[in-house]
């Protein structure tokens, strides 16, 4: 690890955590044509950068919602609970199966599976929807308590690297009836309680790994994450209100497929 390649590491985990491409997917294959080898505990510390960015994009929802609990009104407490329920089953299924999930899925192969894999998956729902031609319902209000466990429980998917937590979510979102503006929001919210127990969670087993890291590469790594995450929410959020994920779809499998080729040819 050097200063340059924690750049570049934080500018992929910025650039690629809500869009449904996979963070930890470009993460890992990153690492290895950088030559930095299993950095599995700082590709995910440095998550820290994007959730500050979902902090400081929705300062003004998070500072109503919690105004709204503390004078009891229902629908900062509706959305609290969804996003608790919805953050429940990656926990659980997380703490039980890390250690397998590592051993037997942080690799180019599951990778370009996994990619291939959501790209099918996003463009048929994409589809659908076109042909029903289904908006789904606008505002965060309609997170309804079983939309949000369908969601939580989609999002246990994206532990399979290349997955994508926000395609897993996203359409999770949208299967359930949310437009995907509304589900994207969701998702992006989700993030906060997902990626900072995660955080913390690797923070600490990974400490010493962390430490002969550096801090200044860890801190060049967050701040490079944050910024880069911060623009990317606004901008994925305006492109949404006008067009679906079709186009991410197709990036996914044409990604897939170069990693495939790759792989047989010995490149990773």
């Amino acid at each position: 690890m050097n200063p340059l390649v924690a750049i570049l590491l934080g500018f992929v985990e910025g650039l690629t955590e809500f869009l449904p491409v996979s963070s930890t997917g470009h993460l890992i294959l990153a690492g290895l044509l950088l030559g930095a080898g299993d950095a599995s505990s700082f590709e995910i510390v440095i998550q820290l950068g994007a959730i500050l960015a979902v902090v400081v994009h929705y300062r003004s929802l998070l500072t109503a919602r919690m105004r709204g609990l503390a004078t009891g009104d229902p629908e900062a407490r509706a959305l609290l609970v969804a996003l608790v329920v919805a953050f429940v089953p990656t926990a659980v299924v997380g703490l039980v199966a890390r250690k397998a999930i590592k051993a037997h899925l942080f690799g180019p192969v599951p990778v370009a599976a996994a990619l291939v894999v959501g790209g099918i998956v996003m463009i048929a729902v994409e589809r659908v929807r076109a042909a029903k031609r289904i908006e789904g319902a606008h505002g965060l209000r309609h997170v309804t308590l079983t939309k949000a466990l369908a969601i939580g429980l989609a999002q246990c998917f994206s532990m399979w690297p290349g997955m994508s937590r926000s395609m897993c979510t996203i359409v999770a979102g949208q299967l359930t009836g949310l437009s995907t503006a509304t589900a994207a929001e969701f998702s992006f919210l989700l993030s906060l309680p997902t990626l900072g127990a995660a955080t913390l969670y690797e923070a600490f087993k990974g400490r010493r790994e962390l430490a002969a890291l550096g801090s200044v590469n860890v801190a060049l790594g967050l701040i490079t994450s944050f910024v880069v995450a911060w623009a990317v929410i606004a901008a994925f959020l305006r492109y949404l209100q006008r067009r679906g994920l079709e186009p991410f779809g197709y990036y996914r499998i044409v990604l897939g497929a170069v990693l495939a080729v790759m792989i047989v040819r010995g490149v990773l």
